[in-house]
């Protein structure tokens, strides 16, 4: 396959692209040159958020330094130091100051918490806490992030196919942040980030192979919204969140060997009762609304204390369900509960996108079947812009 051409582009804002030309492929994807981008794109991820103190250190020496980047001290290689808050400022060791940088030396990896992470750090007070944003680079985010969220023994296929999906989803969320302070946290709220925790020789290699290539629609960079198992076919976005997408269309899934593709869970009328509050025990349930895939949008539930309509997100919060594609069966004192799929069912699947690899299918056929009508655009990072 015809690699894209990479052209250097200067810095923002990402909703200015030049096209240079356009080389259709199978799937509905098609290869767009020159996305303009960040120099030396960092991600600020929050590891540590309002906590009571944080532990930092480094693998190295590491430096620290004020936000205005004067030099204040050093840790030592391996030891760790609290930060605290005092009187509306923060503490570090002997240091005061409204925040503190700590970049380690030679290469060294940043300890925050009680992980390890690529990088640095940047404290900062948050509603008298401490909150500790870890400052990485994007293409060494990824690394941690693609083995996080997907098995670091699939595919390289499937694996470069969660790459562009997480830098395309990154940048989209980066560019949206609606914090000072960092651009996403660390949880399946964003995407999963582990530090060197979750890295892998294999989520290495796929980061690395498809290095500064994100999806895009009309020259943005896109909402790259992924998710485990569909089920069988995935979702329109508006049936779901109701803002329609044109590249976040349903399609057929291909997740059929995954785990999760159909499951069950079973409760007894009491342990329903103390997690869906306010009927009673329940008698009848009647499904009122679904998503033209039979996910379930709006379930009304009879009890023998009263009754209660919740939509299917809140029923699957309150029952810690897969997915809302389910249906429920009263059998005497127990309510079972079967479904398919894991995850909201919208975007990529990460078990269909396994699934085509196996057939032998591309990263990027793969991404034009899953996030239709979408180009598969290489950004080209240019030096000493920042």
């Amino acid at each position: 396959m015809t690699q894209p051409q990479q052209i250097s582009v200067s810095r923002l804002p990402l909703n200015r692209f030049l096209t240079l030309f356009k080389i259709s492929l199978g799937l509905s994807l098609s290869w767009l040159v020159a996305l303009p981008v960040q120099a030396a794109v960092e991600m600020r991820v929050a590891v540590a958020e309002a906590r009571d103190q944080v532990a930092v250190g480094s693998s190295t020496p590491a430096v620290v330094k004020t936000m205005a980047g004067q030099s204040v001290g050093q840790i030592p290689q391996g030891q760790a130091v609290m930060v605290t808050t005092e009187g509306g400022a923060l503490k570090l060791a002997n240091w005061r100051d409204q925040a503190f940088w700590v970049e380690p030396t030679s290469d060294g990896y940043i300890f925050i918490h009680d992980a390890w992470y690529r990088g640095r750090v940047l404290v900062v007070p948050s509603g008298g806490k401490v909150t500790a944003v870890n400052w990485v680079d994007l293409e060494e985010y990824l690394y941690s992030v693609l083995g996080a969220e997907m098995p670091a023994s699939w595919p390289q296929e499937a694996l470069k196919a969660q790459a562009v999906a997480a830098r395309s989803y990154a940048l989209h969320r980066r560019d949206r942040s609606l914090s000072e302070s960092y651009d996403v946290g660390t949880t399946t709220a964003y995407q999963v980030y582990k530090g060197l925790a979750s890295e892998a020789s294999s989520t290495i290699a796929a980061v690395d192979a498809t290095r500064g290539q994100v999806l895009t629609h009309s020259g943005r960079v896109i909402e790259a919204v992924f998710h485990s198992s569909s089920g069988g076919h995935t979702e329109n976005v508006e049936d779901i969140w109701q803002q329609p997408r044109p590249y976040l269309r349903s399609v057929p899934d291909f997740d059929q060997d995954a785990p999760v593709f159909r499951w069950s869970e079973t409760f007894t009328a009491s342990q329903f009762q103390q997690r869906v509050t306010g009927i009673g025990r329940l008698q009848a349930v009647a499904t009122e609304r679904v998503t033209p895939r039979g996910r379930v949008s709006s379930i009304r539930l009879q009890g023998t204390q009263g009754t209660r309509t919740l939509t299917g997100t809140q029923l699957r919060q309150a029952l810690g369900l897969r997915s809302t594609l389910f249906s429920i069966a009263i059998q005497g004192d127990t309510i079972r509960i079967d479904g398919r799929g894991f995850g909201h069912g919208i975007g990529m699947s990460q078990w269909g996108a396994r699934g085509l690899a196996l057939q032998g299918y591309s990263y990027s056929q793969i991404l034009g079947h899953y996030y239709q009508g979408t180009a598969l655009s290489v950004i080209q990072i240019a030096q000493g812009l920042l």
